[in-house]
C-alpha cells in the first residue's frame, strides 16, 4: 500500500533527542521506517532513547552541539542523511530588566547558533544529501506572541525562523527543503519542573481553543510529515503546531 508519509530507507538525524519533542520524533521517525542518528548531552538519557527506537541499525552519540570540537569527532561516522531534525534547545525565564550578556549568549548558543552551525557542517561535509529535508523545531514564541520573561527564548526562536527561511532559498537549487515547526506550550518534563502550579496550568489552557497542551508526539507527526515525500513541495514555511493558540 502506497504510504507517501513512510520514512522507509530514510538516514535521519535528530538532535535534543535524549528527552522531549527530540525523544519522541526519535521514535516516531523509527516507527516509520527510518534509520536514526540521534544525538544528545546526556548520554544515560541518549540511551534510552535508543533502547526504545524501532528496527536496527541506529547510531547514538552524546555530544555538545555547542562544541565544535564534539562535532568535528563525529561527522566522518554519519552516513549521508536524508533528513536533520534540529530540537535541541533551552528555556531561561528572565525579565529583560535583569538580562545578562551572559544568560543571553547561553540561549542564543543553544537555540540558535548551535543548530546554524551544525547545520553548515553538515552541509560542507557533504553529509545532506540532494532532496534532503532539513527541519527546525522553533516556537510560537519567536515570531507570534511573546510573554513577560521570554526575551531571550524568543529572540533565538526569532533568529531561527529567519535562518529556515534564507536557508530554503539557499539550497532549493539542490532540492534541499527547509522548514519550521513552531509549537505551542507542549507538556513534557520541562514544563512541570518549572514552579508552575496546577490553577495556573488551569487556567492558561482556557487560551488554548482545544483545551489542552500539545503532546511531544504532535510535533514530531508535523515533524514527519515534513521529512517525507508528502511534503515534496513544501519548503521555506513555518508550521504552526499550537491547539489554535495564536487564533485568539
Amino acid at each position: 500500500m502506497h504510504n507517501p508519509f513512510s520514512l522507509a530507507g530514510k538516514s535521519i538525524l535528530v538532535t535534543g533527542a535524549s528527552s522531549g519533542i527530540g525523544r519522541s520524533i526519535a521514535v516516531e521517525c523509527s516507527k516509520m521506517g527510518a534509520s536514526l542518528v540521534i544525538l544528545g548531552r546526556n548520554e544515560e538519557r541518549l540511551k534510552q532513547t535508543y533502547q526504545v527506537l524501532e528496527g536496527v541499525g541506529h547510531q547514538m552519540y552524546s555530544v555538545e552541539l555547542t562544541s565544535s570540537e564534539d562535532i568535528k569527532s563525529i561527522l566522518n561516522d554519519l552516513p549521508s542523511l536524508d533528513g536533520l531534525v534540529n530540537a535541541a534547545g533551552i528555556l531561561k525565564r528572565v525579565p529583560f530588566k535583569l538580562m545578562s550578556s551572559d544568560i543571553l549568549e547561553e540561549v542564543m548558543g543553544i537555540n540558535f547558533f548551535a543548530p546554524a552551525m551544525f547545520t553548515k557542517e553538515l552541509l560542507n561535509s557533504k553529509k545532506i544529501g540532494k532532496g534532503a529535508s532539513v527541519v527546525f523545531i522553533s516556537s510560537i514564541s519567536g515570531n507570534y506572541c511573546s510573554s513577560v520573561g521570554n526575551t531571550a527564548y524568543s529572540s533565538s526562536k526569532g533568529a531561527l525562523n529567519a535562518l529556515s527561511e534564507n536557508i530554503a532559498l539557499e539550497l532549493a537549487a539542490r532540492n534541499i527543503r527547509v522548514n519550521t515547526i513552531n509549537p505551542g506550550m507542549i507538556a513534557t518534563d520541562m514544563l512541570y519542573e518549572k514552579s508552575i502550579s496546577e490553577e495556573q496550568i488551569n487556567e492558561d489552557l482556557l487560551n488554548y481553543p482545544l483545551k489542552r497542551y500539545g503532546k511531544p508526539e504532535d510535533v514530531a507527526y508535523a515533524v514527519v510529515y515534513l521529512l517525507s515525500e508528502a511534503s515534496s513541495w513544501v519548503t521555506g514555511s513555518s508550521l504552526l503546531v499550537d491547539g489554535g493558540f495564536t487564533l485568539k
